[in-house]
């Protein structure tokens, strides 16, 4: 079990076209999150997870400041290794995965202040599959990541859409010290097609965002730990699509039973 708290300030986005551009003057937004989650291992290679984030917003806009927030989308999802990293010699580690997103947050379009900073959660339902690929040489472990998101339908003042499929791509190379703590380099690419609005593919809202981050863990005791991360989006225009560019911090504690 563990919490987690997280803050990012938006310096910028990248528009339909894919081209990035600065904040204007006046305009900020900062987010901030707060998870509670847990991860309970039910077989000797399945596990299951349940993340419940608290989500706020502060942003400003021409001369006008709100700040909001509330509980945000919770996640369920399993873990099943077909095989573990360094089980055998030439076979990596590979793990099936998938999810579900629930739409326990208030949408933007039930947010009740000019600045819809009281928006917490995307509305819909969302499912995930996804397989894992790593394998360890030593003291290093390496990990290809790739998940495919699909959500529900809904319905907004007589609109009707359906957001686009979403494909994932995680890379990552950790090291582990000696004392159990670790240090790790990710890169993430998320696509997302195009939306569907009453029938129809409107070709313009389809979104896709490049992260990077440096991310590690500090053993506290056998059974506390640290983990902590830096995190941002490259303000390089084609890298990303109707999506904000962030940089931020993240930091949780983390107690095993294990």
């Amino acid at each position: 079990m563990g919490f987690q708290a997280r803050a990012a300030d938006v310096f910028g986005s990248f528009n339909t076209e894919g081209h990035y551009t600065v904040a204007p003057s006046g305009a900020s937004e900062l987010d901030f999150e707060q998870d509670l989650f847990g991860a309970l291992r039910f077989a000797k290679r399945g596990q299951a997870a349940l993340l419940m984030p608290f989500v706020e917003t502060r942003r400003q806009l021409g001369g006008a400041t709100e700040f909001g927030g509330g509980i945000g989308d919770i996640n369920l999802s399993g873990r099943y290794d077909f095989t573990l990293a360094q089980e055998q010699r030439y076979i990596p580690g590979i793990a099936l995965l998938a999810g579900i997103t629930l739409p326990t947050g208030r949408p933007v379009d039930q947010a009740r202040t000019p600045l819809a900073t009281g928006a917490t959660g995307a509305g819909t339902f969302q499912g995930t599959v996804g397989i894992a690929v790593e394998q360890a040489y030593g003291h290093w472990l390496l990990n290809l990541t790739g998940l495919l998101a699909a959500r529900t339908t809904r319905s907004v003042q007589g609109i009707r859409e359906t957001l686009g499929l979403q494909f994932t791509g995680l890379a990552a190379a950790a090291y582990a010290f000696g004392n159990d703590a670790g240090i790790a380099l990710l890169a993430s690419y998320a696509v997302e097609g195009s939306a569907t609005i009453n029938g129809a593919e409107d070709p313009a809202t389809a979104r896709r965002v490049l992260q990077v981050a440096l991310a590690g863990v500090y053993p506290l005791t056998d059974r506390w730990r640290l983990q902590g991360s830096m995190f941002f989006n490259p303000p390089l225009s084609g890298f990303g699509r109707n999506q904000p560019s962030l940089a931020g911090t993240s930091l949780a504690v983390v107690r095993s039973w294990l």
